[in-house]
């Protein structure tokens, strides 16, 4: 193989990642491997902050393929739970119409699953000591010789020669690359996390049964799972206008008001649903979903780029989100060690057109899918998908 340089890009340079999610501490774990001096600055106030969010399911050829290029393989299978593909889909009374937890194989075991708190455990522990600078809100940058000198909140400021955003779909970074606003995809859905679930939501942990559930019905959908410690993430989502929903002003911290939201919204669907919204033990997070346009772009820069939800964020409904942001991270990691490139800009350049034609593709699927979830036929069309995943 001819290498355009016997350099590696990055050699003696220091590089900031900007968020300790999993796509960040997955670029910082591939980084280090090369022998990089990487530093992730999370906002998070320690590595005990509760981890929110949903079991995820990864992928061959992104998530899974980033875990053995990380040498994680082994340690992601010790934690990932077979159960949690174990799925339900009912209706919006909570009839159950299909059910795959008396099959051998979970139609979706091909996509193993595992709770996001010990997947970043594991990310985390396999980093250098002091990797990751905790208590670290960034708040902005300025230009310093070729590099950025980095401002937080409550952290000192810090030197970076690269500067890679990797912290959500809310970046704080990328308006540093790139102006573009974010499109509302039509759908707003409110995510809530209960714990001590089998106490606190004793007839829809009991339905769970160790697995997922997913509710269709009037162009509506609500899905919710297991996790390890007991808990149960749910979401409710539903076809609002953007204007309608920043004029409802709701207080999504007072259970009464988001009880109320539920009832005006998911009319005529079981009181048992109560059990998330009518409960004083849950924590609810609205979420409006934007979507960056399919042809995006920006001008390379050869000091910063982004990755993850920063880059192209997307909708939930495909589960393609932390997978994308998975193979972001081995993507980068290898444009900038693998010495094919003459210079970073190059290497950037190179890696940010792939990424942004792969988030487009991903994006494409998960505004299909929803789509499909939030239309009056979609009980029925998703009961043919998961009866014939192949089409047979």
């Amino acid at each position: 193989m001819n290498f355009k340089t016997n350099k590696m890009l990055i050699e003696n340079k220091k590089i900031a990642i900007i968020g300790g999610g999993i796509g960040g501490l997955t670029l910082a774990r591939l980084l280090q491997l090369k022998g990089a001096d990487v530093a992730v600055y999370e906002r998070d106030l320690n590595p005990e902050v509760r981890v929110q969010g949903s079991t995820l399911d990864l992928h061959e050829g992104a998530g899974l393929e980033a875990m053995k290029r990380a040498g994680l393989i082994e340690e992601f299978y010790k934690y990932h739970r077979p159960t949690a593909s174990k799925l339900r889909i009912v209706d919006q009374d909570l009839i159950v119409k299909f059910d795959d937890h008396d099959e051998e194989q979970s139609v979706a075991e091909n996509r193993p699953e595992i709770d996001r708190a010990p997947l970043r455990d594991i990310l985390l522990n396999a980093l250098e000591s002091h990797t990751v600078v905790w208590d670290s809100q960034f708040v902005g940058m300025e230009r310093y010789g070729e590099g950025w000198l980095l401002h937080f909140k409550h952290a000192v400021d810090a030197s970076a020669d690269l500067v890679i955003a990797a912290d959500g779909a809310n970046s704080r970074v990328r308006p540093y690359l790139s102006n573009l606003t974010p499109i509302y995809s039509g759908i707003t859905l409110v995510e809530g996390n209960i714990y001590d679930a089998e106490k606190n939501a004793p007839h829809l942990f009991k339905l769970a049964n160790g697995g997922k559930v997913m509710a269709f019905g009037t162009e509506q959908f609500i899905g919710y799972g297991t996790k390890g410690d007991g808990s149960m993430m749910f979401v409710a989502s539903t076809k609002i206008l953007e204007d309608d929903y920043n004029k409802a002003r709701i207080d999504f911290k007072d259970n009464k008001q988001v009880s109320q939201w539920f009832k005006d919204h998911f009319p005529g669907w079981t009181t048992v649903w109560d059990e998330f919204f009518v409960n004083d033990n849950v924590q609810f997070i609205p979420r409006p979903q934007y979507y960056f346009a399919l042809d995006q772009h920006w001008e390379t820069q050869t000091n910063l780029t982004m990755i993850g939800d920063a880059a192209h964020r997307m909708p939930p409904f495909a589960g393609e989100g932390a997978n994308v942001a998975m193979q972001d991270a081995f993507e980068l990691a290898e444009c900038l060690t693998n010495r094919k490139h003459e210079s970073l800009l190059e290497a950037l350049s190179y890696f940010e057109k792939d990424m942004i034609r792969r988030g487009a593709e991903a994006t494409q699927d998960t505004l299909e899918n929803s789509d499909r979830m939030h239309s009056a036929t979609a009980l029925s069309v998703m009961l043919e998908f998961f009866t014939h995943p192949s089409g047979d």
